[in-house]
């Protein structure tokens, strides 16, 4: 009779989104590649977390932090005047696009790999969840519908004809997701210092009249607040379980979602890169974080 393999608890990599404040994902994750780190067996991304996520799992060293710094602080991508006269704030197609011809990924080292990577995306019609293996035929829909903000990209990607949004809005941190998939051992790279709380957006209320035609989209949207804080009960308090690793801004991180400033997001890339470091060697004596 041949043994059974005993269960093996998967690993699992969580990136949360947060746009610009991505710089700070992408700082860790560049770490991880300088130090050949990649011990997950799973790997799911929202938003900026599932484009920066796709750069590690590709090896793609450097590629997110360039991409932020450079593509994303194009007024090709971010315009206020163009919004202001009906078009997008945040072109996540152009973004996508540029970036992929610009700054080539290696597709095929991540198809190769032995970690896949799901990001999520929020349906339009129906306010819920999508996940997604992202592959070769599909990352050019899903990976920018992941990203697109409602009413700041004022279009749907579609996926498989279904209207799709920022994977925010539905599931902005998805650890329990990972969870659910079978990880036992869960590393977290947030957006927000630990101890932040998405605040109640009672202002929300104010944007009905934008989801006229997409009422369950305007449901989860007001939802958000309540499914982040759920995500960090969940974080705080595991199930007995589960072991979570959690790699966090400090609190003096100044980068917002819609920073450019580029002397700023250098500092948050590097806050990411030494809390990357920091958490692969909490015993070593590391950079300050300051530098």
């Amino acid at each position: 009779m041949t043994a059974k393999t005993p269960f093996q608890p998967k690993k699992a990599l969580v990136a949360e989104g947060g746009a610009m404040r991505g710089i700070f994902a992408a700082g860790v994750l560049d770490t991880f590649m300088e130090q050949n780190h990649q011990p997950f067996d799973l790997a799911i991304g929202v938003s900026a977390g599932s484009t920066n996520l796709i750069g590690y799992l590709a090896g793609d060293y450097r590629r997110n932090y360039q991409i932020i710094t450079k593509h994303a602080r194009s007024k090709r991508f971010m315009n206020v005047w163009r919004f202001l006269r009906g078009g997008h704030l945040c072109d996540v197609r152009w973004l996508w696009q540029a970036s992929y011809r610009d700054t080539p990924l290696n597709v095929e080292r991540y198809l190769q790999g032995p970690c896949p990577l799901w990001a999520v995306t929020t349906n339009a019609d129906t306010g819920e969840a999508g996940y997604y293996r992202v592959t070769e035929a599909n990352m050019h829909c899903v990976l920018p519908a992941s990203c697109a903000i409602p009413l700041a990209y004022r279009d749907f990607i579609r996926i498989n004809g279904a209207p799709m949004t920022d994977g925010g809005l539905a599931d902005p941190i998805p650890v329990k997701r990972a969870y659910e998939q079978g990880a036992r051992d869960i590393t977290v790279i947030l957006s927000h210092p630990l101890g932040y709380h998405e605040p109640q957006g009672h202002w929300l209320r104010a944007l009905r009249p934008f989801f006229k035609e997409h009422p369950s989209l305007y449901d989860s949207l007001l939802a958000y607040p309540e499914r982040y804080n759920q995500a960090l009960a969940f974080i705080q308090k595991p199930p007995a379980d589960c072991a979570l690793r959690i790699i966090a801004p400090p609190s003096n991180f100044m980068v917002n979602s819609f920073t450019t400033d580029l002397s700023q997001l250098k500092i948050g890339y590097q806050l990411g890169c030494y809390h990357g470091l920091k958490h692969l060697y909490p015993h070593r004596q590391g950079r300050r974080e300051s530098e």
